[in-house]
């Protein structure tokens, strides 16, 4: 399934932002292709942030690294750089961004 979201890094965090995704520790990369992650980007357009998951299941995503240790201290980390942050409770499978067109 391909999934994506809507976050938004603080403008005076913006380097710093990037600069942590130059360096997401093994374990958590580790941890999310286990989840069914197989592929995840991100783009950014000033503060706006976009991601595009494809995964086997994004609820399922969700509830493995919801409590797992590696991933709640990399959310601590983001949690300092961003306005808005990516949801990883039940709740958040509901913030997914929806399909309005696709090319045919």
């Amino acid at each position: 399934m391909r999934v994506a979201l809507h976050t938004q890094v603080r403008a005076d965090r913006v380097a710093e932002y990037e600069a942590a995704h130059r360096e997401v520790p093994a374990e958590l990369t580790h941890a999310i292709r286990a989840a069914g992650v197989t592929a995840w980007t991100i783009w950014r357009s000033g503060t706006d942030l976009f991601h595009l998951l494809d995964c086997e299941d994004y609820g399922r995503l969700l509830a493995e690294l919801e409590k797992l240790p590696v991933n709640l201290a990399w959310q601590a980390r983001m949690a300092e750089l961003l306005d808005v942050v990516h949801d990883y409770s039940a709740a958040g499978a509901d913030a997914r961004l929806p399909v309005v067109w696709e090319l045919p």
